[in-house]
């Protein structure tokens, strides 16, 4: 992997990988700002913005924008995550200049117009009412509001109902103004692309505008409990099972991967075999890990009848308890570092996935690491350091469990 990086004279960080074999090019607008540097009453501002910024800007209409991409076939769109969100396109060589001015011009020139604002708040309003009705995808928030409880990450990405309803084009206006900027943005390109083609057209995003890049203030989050049940009527009921994790630049990170996979992270893992493949009890179970400035969590999912609650939730902290108390094999180790090996090359064939990694290892990191700097760091871990982080992570009294489904809290009586 050889990537340029360039850094222009306002401080937006330009990062481009050429691959010769393709003809295509993914670019990617990454702004430092999520649902975490949110004001708590405008929650959701973010995502908002996301969907604005195709509505219009001051030489183009929301029709123009969609229009420009459909012509030559490529494609635009966005998203929001809570440490930072992400405008990007996708379209032939030849059309890069197109989708560079486009995709500038939304960021740095929004309209913002109320009409747009009032459209675009129904629209988001729809979606909320959506993700209301999709409890496999609730009971994730579920968690993370329950794990962080009152710290900044406990926000929903999206926002509330009454958070969404109170945002206001002045309010995005200054959200936008004070969070779109130089030293808040990093491009990053891969594909059929030119470095200096690229920072070229990136000169005028933004301008020297001089304002500071954000700030957060870190804080370590207190659950709110070891349990929450949100009570529904249906046919299938939604389990988390987790509890705190590393942050992003923690030392045991790769151990923590290996962990991860080997617990829940493929079809040959402890998880999905034990409960999936062996017991039948599940469709869906699988484990997962996310990473922040300052913290992180680990949780485990399961999508499982009514019936098979308890049982499905005995059998994963018996695979809990087991890590602590017996640790793990070589034969297990090797395969779920072979699993990562794999997972990181097979991750970057085609441009969008290396568009990615560039900008968001940029934002993130401040570093980019190599595959082979990667591969490195994954078979340099042993059992020992799985073992610690194991330790370290899932011990019983740390463990928290969210709920969806035809239960009510006295029905975990060992959670409460």
């Amino acid at each position: 992997m050889i990537f340029e990086k360039t850094v222009l004279p306002g401080g937006v960080r330009v990062l481009t990988e050429r691959m010769p074999e393709v003809l295509s090019v993914s670019l990617g607008f990454w702004v430092g700002v999520g649902s975490r540097d949110e004001p708590t009453d405008l929650q959701g501002s973010s995502h908002f913005l996301e969907h604005l910024l195709f509505k219009g800007t001051e030489h183009r209409s929301a029709r123009d924008i969609a229009e420009t991409f459909d012509a030559v076939g490529g494609e635009a769109n966005a998203f929001s995550t809570k440490e930072y969100t992400c405008f990007y396109g996708r379209v032939i060589d030849k059309d890069l200049p197109m989708a560079m001015e486009v995709l500038t011009d939304m960021l740095s020139q929004p309209s913002l117009a109320p009409s747009d604002v009032e459209s675009e708040r129904n629209v988001i309003l729809e979606e909320l009412a959506l993700h209301e009705d999709t409890p496999e995808d609730l009971v994730h928030d579920l968690f993370c509001e329950t794990i962080f409880a009152d710290h900044p990450l406990g926000a929903e990405v999206m926002g509330t109902t009454s958070t969404v309803k109170a945002i206001t084009p002045e309010s995005l206006g200054t959200f936008h103004s004070d969070n779109y900027h130089a030293l808040n943005v990093v491009v990053s390109a891969a594909g059929a692309v030119d470095h200096g083609q690229v920072v070229d057209a990136m000169a005028v995003l933004f301008g020297q505008d001089n304002k500071p890049a954000l700030v957060r203030t870190h804080s370590d989050p207190t659950p709110r409990a070891r349990l929450k049940v949100a009570p529904r009527t249906t046919e299938q009921s939604h389990l988390v099972l987790g509890g705190l994790g590393y942050a992003r630049e923690h030392p045991s990170r790769f151990a923590w991967g290996v962990l991860d996979v080997l617990l829940g992270g493929g079809m040959s893992s402890r998880l999905f075999q034990e409960v999936r493949e062996r017991r039948g009890l599940a469709y869906s179970i699988y484990s997962y890990r996310t990473t922040f400035s300052e913290t992180g969590s680990w949780a485990v999912y399961a999508g499982i009848s009514p019936n098979n609650a308890a049982e499905v939730l005995k059998v994963i902290t018996h695979e809990l308890d087991s890590l602590l108390t017996d640790g793990i094999t070589e034969r297990e180790l090797e395969r779920a570092k072979g699993h990562m090996r794999g997972g990181v090359v097979l991750g970057l064939e085609d441009p969008s996935s290396r568009m990615s990694r560039l900008g968001k290892s940029e934002l993130m990191h401040g570093e980019i690491l190599t595959i082979d700097e990667i591969v490195k760091r994954v078979d340099a871990v042993t059992t020992e350091d799985v073992s610690q982080v194991a330790q370290e992570l899932l011990q019983p009294e740390s463990r928290i469990l969210t709920v969806i489904g035809p239960f009510s809290e006295d029905d975990f009586p060992d959670w409460n």
